[in-house]
């Protein structure tokens, strides 16, 4: 009787070991972004990335997102509706933006609204780097703000006025649910008349993602 048993455990893992050497990449992927999505691939800086979660089941969060506590404020926990017209996403829809971007929509533009001293720790493979002092008017100046305007987010001026009917779908985040850079960006461009349904606001930012393995890039490289 035991050796029967032992020849079917024997048999059952022959099976298992030749089924696994016909897996193919992302079949052999066992932590997935969703069921059905193990990874997409994105094009950073020129070079090609692919994003997906890290694959090391010990993994601990990053040290630089594992303060719990930061003195509100400023770093005060943000709502989830932050303007009304504004839509808040998740990882799984951030990701579509960018897989979109990737196959040719250039009417999207995904921002990490953070400063360089935190890009450079890693940021969103696709995403570019516009500091949230930039595009602020109590920080910045008239003629960085309507340069950024009209060649990074394609707003046109006419007669004096904002002209937003090609303005790009703006996908912006920063540091995670408790960070009001993209947050203060977003309120002024909507002051500036930017359409609110053109904006996107990735509130878990760079908290989450870190939180759940997800790729990240040196920003500037």
């Amino acid at each position: 009787m035991k050796t029967v048993r032992n020849l079917i455990v024997t048999s059952l893992l022959t099976l298992g070991l030749s089924l696994g050497g016909n897996l193919s990449a992302e079949e052999k992927i066992a932590v997935k972004i969703t069921r059905d999505l193990p990874y997409i691939t994105v094009t950073h800086n020129g070079k090609k990335v692919r994003i997906m979660r890290n694959q090391n089941q010990k993994n601990t969060v990053n040290p630089a997102f594992a303060k719990t506590s930061r003195k509100c404020p400023p770093f005060c926990i943000q709502p989830i509706k932050l303007a009304p017209g504004v839509e808040t996403i998740g990882e799984v829809e951030m990701l579509d933006y960018l897989r979109r971007k990737e196959a040719g929509d250039d009417s999207i533009l995904v921002i990490d609204s953070r400063t360089p001293d935190w890009v450079k720790r890693g940021t969103i493979p696709g995403s570019i780097n516009i500091p949230w002092t930039k595009l602020n008017p109590t920080k910045s100046d008239p003629l960085t703000i309507a340069d950024i305007l009209e060649n990074q987010f394609n707003v046109k001026q006419q007669e004096g006025l904002w002209d937003f009917t090609h303005a790009k779908t703006l996908v912006m985040f920063c540091n995670g649910m408790w960070c009001g850079q993209s947050p203060n960006n977003i309120k002024a461009l909507l002051r500036y008349g930017y359409p609110a349904h053109k904006i996107k606001w990735y509130r878990g930012g760079m908290q989450d993602w870190e939180i759940l393995g997800l790729t990240t890039v040196p920003g500037g490289e």
